[in-house]
Parts: C-alpha cells; sequence; structure tokens
C-alpha cells in the first residue's frame, strides 16, 4: 500500500446459501487474495427474514440491523452473486431490500464490486449486471472492470472448495486491487 493510500474495509457478501458454494468459496478466495491494507470481512444474510415493510415499521429484526451495520461501517461492498434464472437470487435481493430501506440507506455513495461463479459458460453475467441496474437506484459506485464472471466452476474449485485456477485467482486479486483504488479514490 503506497503513502497516498488508507487501509479499505470491505464487508464481502455471498449471494448463497448452500454449504458447498462456489460463490461462498470464491469469496474465501478474495479474503486470501486480498492485497496489502485490505480486509474482508463477510456478512451473513441466511438468517434474514423475509421483507415485510410492516415488520420494518416496527423495528428491524436483528439480523437486519447488523447488516445495516456492517454494511455502514464499511469503506466498500464485495457483492459475489451466483446466477439463478438469469437474474440474481432471490435471498441476496431480500438482503438488497432489507438493508436498503431508510433511515440512512448504507449503499448510497459505497464503492461496490462485483463477482460470481457459475457452473455455466457465461459465469453469472446477466446476474451481475441485473445487480448493477439495481447499485444506480442504490446511487452506489461499482467499479467497471474488471469483471470476475467465473464459468465452469466446478472445474476451478477443488474438492475443498478451495479456488485452484491461477487466471481466475489473478482476476480477483486485479478486482480486489481495483476496488481499493476506487475506494481511495472516493473518499
Amino acid at each position: 500500500m503506497d503513502n497516498n493510500s488508507r487501509r479499505v474495509r470491505i464487508i464481502g457478501i455471498s449471494g448463497s446459501l448452500r454449504a458447498g458454494s462456489f460463490n461462498t468459496a470464491a469469496l474465501r478466495a478474495a479474503i486470501e487474495l486480498a492485497p496489502e491494507g485490505v480486509t474482508i470481512e463477510t456478512a451473513e444474510i441466511g438468517d434474514l427474514p423475509l421483507y415485510n415493510d410492516d415488520v420494518r415499521l416496527a423495528g428491524f429484526p436483528p439480523p437486519v440491523q447488523r447488516l445495516r451495520e456492517q454494511l455502514a461501517a464499511a469503506d466498500a461492498i464485495l457483492f459475489v452473486t451466483p446466477e439463478y434464472n438469469y437474474s440474481i437470487p432471490g435471498v441476496l435481493k431480500n438482503a438488497i431490500d432489507w438493508a436498503s430501506r431508510p433511515p440512512s440507506q448504507p449503499f448510497d455513495g459505497k464503492p461496490v464490486g462485483i463477482m460470481g461463479a457459475s457452473g455455466g459458460i457465461l459465469g453469472t453475467a446477466r446476474a451481475q449486471y441485473h445487480l448493477r441496474q439495481m447499485l444506480i437506484f442504490l446511487n452506489a459506485f461499482p467499479i467497471n472492470k474488471p469483471e470476475v464472471m467465473i464459468g465452469q466452476a466446478p472445474t476451478k474449485f477443488d474438492e475443498d472448495g478451495r479456488l485452484t485456477d491461477g487466471p481466475t485467482r489473478d482476476f480477483i486479486r486485479q478486482l480486489l486491487e481495483a476496488l481499493a483504488a476506487w475506494t481511495n479514490r472516493l473518499r
């Protein structure tokens, strides 16, 4: 980390709840590959209730409040999304819906990185573009490149869920370097 940059704290969110998720494995790889001066903490979204504005009006449930606080405290966000039916999974959309409610919507002005893994050849391209559309409304600032779309994921991770594909590891490293630089630029 050079003298012109500061430490960057990223909150990572996997949009998959599956125990053997390639997306959660990709998030673990990102934690391992984080450049000097960058830390990545993960956010749990599996315990969030389904969004219901009547519940929100009565007060954010504790898991939602925890997520909102994690997002607000982070310097940047890293979304790692699967692709379900050409879009992001419902569990990730639910987390975004909960976290984005007033007051003090924590995505506003936040730098964002996006990546995802799938068994298909396009590696979550459509889901990532849908997520980018949502980020426009939330006034978040996603980096544009590199795009990390991990296609044919079963061939890139070993049986223990470790990312073994060298080029993919390089892309993730480049994404994190770009996200850190973007975060420092926006400060």
